[in-house]
């Protein structure tokens, strides 16, 4: 069957996926942005595709179809990198599928449920997962927040995607709060910028970065889950946007509570609501009541999720295989140790505070690392640099770094 892979976004993510594709089929992917980012600018393993008005809906679906138009013959898989894209393609998936578009998303309601965090933290408070405390406050409320908390807290926006297309100095992906007063002129910092959503203000589970988790499934077009994975992490990104990203992680290692419980907790947790297709858990260990707490479910695959394909589940391969050739998938826990480091190995040693995680990542870096922008036959010159540019600002980034882990 003729088809044609076409990837929606220029960040790392869509970087790796094209990655994936081109390891699994040895071809280039067409990679559909609206701005270049160097990830996927300076790459020799994928085709770049430029259109300015593809963050609206219209223009969106103006871009896709122009590119269906080119390739008239062929089935066009979309595969996208972030919440905005998809919404576009949910909210139009009858007349998608009609038009021989395949993906692995689900209805919008479900995908409103999980990005939009106000929402996610209500709908699912009595849900198979445990959630962190939560409290939320409208910014179109011309009042203080008054609600008495311990700190430190967790501020965040509900609504990412409104959030990200702000600009302003002082603006954090996450914000860690430490009183009453700072609490309320960061809020007035952010609504004062424009941000007219819901803020989400949540208790901090203590604990340094090797308390959190990330846990990625593939759920099949009959809404059960195919792949399931655990990795603690060992290190976050530190820097203002990328903060809650993992930077160093170890799938199928875990020094806290049990696996099993969590597994189980999430596994009926999707196939309770109807999912499809891929998505990231983003959990933290709490160790006061020893439960495994969600902060958050990206409606894809995340940015660190490529450790899947060193395990042998390439990530578009999974999804030619179900959606394509539709090959029966039995349900498979990945629990193979598999270490995933974007950062130098200097930095890795130097910031994990966990001294027996730091044993386990210095055994596995030169028998099972994977690096999902390193790639040794993307040959670009420009790119070389530029990795070898983001590989020292590393040093600069952990040692400024605003984020601090509160035990």
């Amino acid at each position: 069957m003729k088809y044609k892979v076409l990837i929606l976004g220029s960040d790392a993510n869509a970087y790796y996926m094209a990655r994936c594709y081109h390891e699994a089929y040895h071809q280039k992917a067409d990679v559909l942005v609206k701005q270049p980012l160097p990830y996927t600018k300076f790459s020799n393993i994928l085709n770049i595709i430029y259109d300015d008005n593809i963050w609206t809906e219209k223009g969106f679906l103006n871009a896709i179809y122009k590119y269906k138009n080119e390739h008239k013959d062929k089935l066009i898989l979309l595969i996208s990198s972030n919440e905005s894209y998809i919404k576009f393609i949910s909210k139009n998936k009858k007349k998608l599928i009609k038009d021989n578009f395949i993906f692995n998303y689900p209805d919008i309601g479900i995908i409103e449920s999980l990005i939009m965090k106000e929402k996610f933290y209500k709908t699912y408070q009595k849900s198979s997962i445990n959630l962190p405390k939560t409290f939320y406050y409208n910014c179109k409320d011309d009042i203080e927040f008054k609600e008495k908390m311990t700190y430190p807290v967790i501020l965040k926006p509900s609504n990412v995607i409104m959030y990200n297309h702000l600009s302003f100095e002082g603006k954090n992906k996450i914000y860690q709060i430490y009183s009453q007063e700072q609490l309320n002129e960061t809020i007035n910092l952010i609504k004062n910028n424009g941000y007219s959503d819901y803020l989400i203000i949540q208790d901090y589970i203590p604990g340094d970065d090797s308390y959190l988790f990330d846990a990625v499934a593939y759920v099949d077009s009959n809404h059960q889950v195919k792949l399931l994975t655990l990795a603690q992490i060992g290190l976050q990104e530190h820097s203002k946007n990328m903060v809650g990203n993992a930077a160093v992680l170890i799938n199928g290692y875990n020094q806290f509570g049990s696996t099993k419980e969590i597994e189980k907790q999430m596994k009926q947790f999707l196939e309770d609501i109807n999912y499809q297709g891929f998505c990231e858990f983003d959990l933290k260990y709490d160790y006061r009541d020893q439960k495994f707490k969600v902060l958050e479910i990206n409606a894809r695959q995340g940015r660190c999720s490529y450790y899947l394909t060193a395990m042998g589940y390439n990530l578009v391969k999974v999804l030619i295989d179900d959606l394509i050739y539709h090959k029966k998938m039995t349900y498979k826990f990945l629990d193979e140790k598999v270490l995933l480091s974007f950062v130098p190995k200097r930095i890795a040693k130097k910031y994990i505070t966990n001294e027996e995680y730091k044993k386990e990542i210095i055994k596995l870096w030169n028998k099972k690392r994977v690096n999902p922008v390193k790639y040794s036959k993307d040959r670009n010159i420009l790119r070389k640099l530029y990795l070898i540019k983001k590989h020292l600002r590393y040093y600069k980034e952990y040692k400024n770094s605003y984020w601090k882990n509160n035990t």
